[in-house]
């Protein structure tokens, strides 16, 4: 589709005790597993990282934060000005059961909004998310002012929120495994536990 694809791979991993886009699933890393999906839709993915060479190996652009310590939102920001695409979906790199299907209706549905956000269970997902380039603009904005939390910008934007009867339409996946991210061991192993299922 003529969307851009942006996978964010900036975090520190501190709490998982190693970088988390390396752990392995079955012989392929959880980075590799979330391009590979990403790939059956769109045409173009960016890898939004500090440490370009330790992942030649996907052979897809890279590039890094313009404002580092920043956090996610300089993922954000970074991704959508790099990206040659006016609609984009992100998704952090810590999610290894990204659906590209629902990634492709989130961009569908961005239209003339800023970003459409998923929420699920109660839980909103701005970093597996579709937004427009120009938020990048924003995103900016508030690095600028010390604002850093992505919540914070979303508040000022065009924000259309899908909940979970909206996603089920959009997404024939479990929602819950979707939405899965691994922060802790124990959420890996959980992780792979559902990847050698197949479930």
């Amino acid at each position: 589709m003529k969307a851009g694809a942006i996978i964010l791979s900036g975090g520190k991993s501190s709490r998982m005790g190693t970088n988390k886009a390396f752990l392995k699933f079955h012989e392929k890393t959880n980075i590799e597993r979330i391009k590979d999906e990403l790939q059956h839709v769109f045409d173009d993915i960016i890898l939004v990282t500090n440490d370009p060479e330790s992942y030649q190996f996907l052979n897809i652009k890279s590039v890094t934060d313009q404002y580092p310590g920043s956090g996610p939102l300089a993922g954000i920001h970074t991704g959508l000005e790099a990206s040659d695409y006016e609609e984009n979906f992100i998704v952090a790199c810590d999610m290894p059961f990204v659906s590209a299907e629902l990634a492709e209706n989130l961009v569908k549905a961005l239209k003339h909004h800023d970003a459409v956000v998923p929420v699920s269970d109660g839980v909103k997902h701005p970093l597996f998310a579709a937004y427009q380039k120009r938020v990048a603009r924003e995103a900016e904005k508030c690095i600028g002012d010390g604002t850093l939390r992505i919540r914070q910008m979303l508040e000022k934007l065009d924000v259309r929120y899908l909940d979970d009867s909206d996603l089920q339409l959009y997404c024939g996946s479990n929602l819950e495994r979707v939405f899965f991210n691994m922060n802790h061991p124990e959420e890996y192993e959980n992780a792979k536990k559902w990847a050698e299922s197949g479930e």
